[in-house]
């Protein structure tokens, strides 16, 4: 029998398992012709509907009574949710599942500059430091991805060449650079959402604020479909299976599996935690999608992520 002081910790490690299929799932989903849009907004739309019957049971209510100024604020942290899964998802077309998953979760660096930007708070020393070894570990995992593939449009070869002429007009770049670039795009855009949420999250419950933060960016990416001349039917039924799994998997059961131990854990504990995803993605697409790592790019990963872990111990500090 589990002891009682034990199930948060299993509860957390279960999450992080969960989050970490989100990279593999996608690529899945993508292997089979389903472009990265599609796969955004039927996550979005899945997740959507399944929480609507449970949240408007429960908190009906509440929802009828929000003010404009909340529904404004959630359609605004919407909005950034669904660039961050939009860029995010596209960036796995480009670069390499170990490499997105380690950059998309910088994102607690960049709340902890932006708010020392904009609100004015203090940075610890060892938030600084944090924020410049992440720096560092992200411009190694740059450079290492540099070495890109370049496939001639007009011949089945696939021409390999170096980083120093990743700017040069051959047939069509799918450059890691480039899904690299989503990735952290994906990463300041989920920083912005934290930053637009958490007055809201003050002030609403949780189920409400995440049914309405949902909609609204299920809303956003149909719009996005819509005008990009995508069509939401017409995928084989596995497609829709695995972003079936991503809804329920990484995005409802891992996501309240954080925010479960948040409430038994200290908050520092359960962030460093979670920076074990991109780790369980890395392992997980080594096995089944048989991705390799350069020394560079390992060694990137570990300052990457040992600069998140001394951001966040340093956030806890009083400034």
């Amino acid at each position: 029998m589990i002891q009682p002081r034990f199930l948060p910790y299993l509860v957390l490690l279960g999450g992080v398992l969960i989050a970490a299929t989100s990279s593999i799932f996608i690529r899945f989903a993508q292997a089979l012709e389903t472009p990265s849009v599609v796969i955004t907004t039927w996550r979005l739309l899945f997740a959507m509907l399944i929480l609507t019957p449970f949240t408007w049971q429960k908190r009906h209510q509440e929802l009828r009574t929000l003010k404009q100024s909340d529904l404004a604020w959630g359609a605004g942290a919407g909005l950034f949710l669904a660039l961050h899964l939009a860029t995010w998802i596209a960036s796995l077309e480009f670069t390499s599942v170990a490499s997105s998953a380690a950059l998309v979760t910088t994102n607690p660096l960049w709340v902890a500059l932006a708010v020392w930007l904009f609100f004015g708070e203090k940075l610890s020393p060892q938030t600084i430091i944090g924020l410049l070894v992440a720096f560092t570990g992200s411009l190694l995992i740059t450079f290492s991805d540099a070495r890109v593939l370049i496939i001639d449009p007009t011949a089945t070869q696939i021409i390999r060449f170096e980083w120093q002429n990743i700017l040069a007009p051959v047939g069509k770049a799918d450059t890691a650079l480039f899904g690299d670039a989503l990735a952290l795009f994906g990463a300041i855009s989920i920083a912005i959402y934290f930053l637009v949420g958490r007055n809201l999250r003050k002030r609403i419950s949780n189920t409400s604020y995440v049914w309405l933060v949902y909609s609204a960016a299920a809303l956003v990416m149909l719009t996005v479909t819509v005008v990009t001349g995508h069509s939401l039917f017409g995928y084989s039924n596995q497609a829709y299976f695995w972003m079936l799994m991503l809804a329920v998997g990484p995005q409802l059961l891992g996501h309240t599996a954080f925010n479960w131990a948040l409430a038994h854990l200290s908050t520092t504990f359960v962030t460093l935690a979670i920076l074990g995803e991109p780790i369980g993605s890395a392992i997980l697409a080594y096995f089944l999608l048989g991705e390799t790592f350069a020394p560079m790019q390992l060694f990137g990963f570990t300052l990457l992520l040992g600069g998140i872990g001394l951001g966040v111990l340093g956030e806890q500090q009083p400034s």
